[in-house]
């Protein structure tokens, strides 16, 4: 099938491709039980979900001491190491993938985790090989700045106007809206559906299901 809009779609992880929304909300909270802080609730520490694991800590617990951040970020880490070999890819994720490589798209990932983070969950679902470049927010900023576009399309020669950032947040759609590329938004991750159509989508999928049929259709 021909491309008509896109040649590089670029997807985020953590609840877009991967079915870890709840367990990342729980790890924040469980760090913050450990250090005796405040206790963000769910809604907080999922709008957090996709930003630099230091921005995320910055911005849900906003009034502590800066000084608790990297103790934060490591109680975090300890806390999503020991469940992250339970998390699975959504239903119909693999497929989706699959299906786009054969038709000679350009995938790649943008996401907050972390480069080790990253590469341990692309090994863990046996996707590593199945994406031209990734970007992690320890490596340039963190989203919604534009420079994990803006240097993904650079490194695969392609065009901005030409490319396609799918995600759960508005992180996600804000990324794209700043690099001058396309923003699809998935309603079954970690921000609220009026969030997400606010940053003005081009598409908004309630389901894999239906994002893998719109960009056999669209893309």
């Amino acid at each position: 099938m021909a491309r008509k809009q896109f040649d590089l779609i670029v997807f985020d992880w953590d609840g877009t491709l991967m079915d870890s929304t709840a367990t990342i909300v729980k790890c924040i909270q469980a760090a913050a039980k450990d250090l005796g802080l405040p206790v963000p609730n769910d809604e907080a520490a999922s709008h957090v979900i996709g930003l630099g694991l230091f921005e995320a800590m910055q911005a849900v617990m906003p009034g502590i001491d800066p000084a608790w951040y990297p103790r934060m970020v490591e109680r975090y880490r300890f806390h999503f190491l020991s469940k992250d070999h339970d998390l699975v890819l959504f239903d119909g994720v693999r497929e989706m993938l699959a299906e786009l490589s054969q038709q000679a798209y350009f995938l790649a990932v943008a996401t907050g985790k972390s480069r080790v983070g990253l590469n341990r969950a692309l090994n863990a679902v046996g996707l590593l090989s199945l994406f031209d470049a990734t970007r992690c927010a320890d490596e340039t900023f963190s989203k919604p700045h534009p420079a994990m576009l803006q240097e993904l399309t650079r490194e695969l020669g392609q065009d901005l106007r030409r490319t396609v950032m799918i995600g759960d947040t508005t992180h996600d759609l804000l990324m794209a809206n700043n690099a001058g590329a396309a923003g699809i938004a998935v309603q079954y991750g970690a921000h609220p559906v009026d969030q997400l159509h606010a940053c003005a989508p081009l598409y908004s999928a309630s389901t894999v299901g239906e994002l893998h049929q719109w960009l056999a259709e669209n893309a």
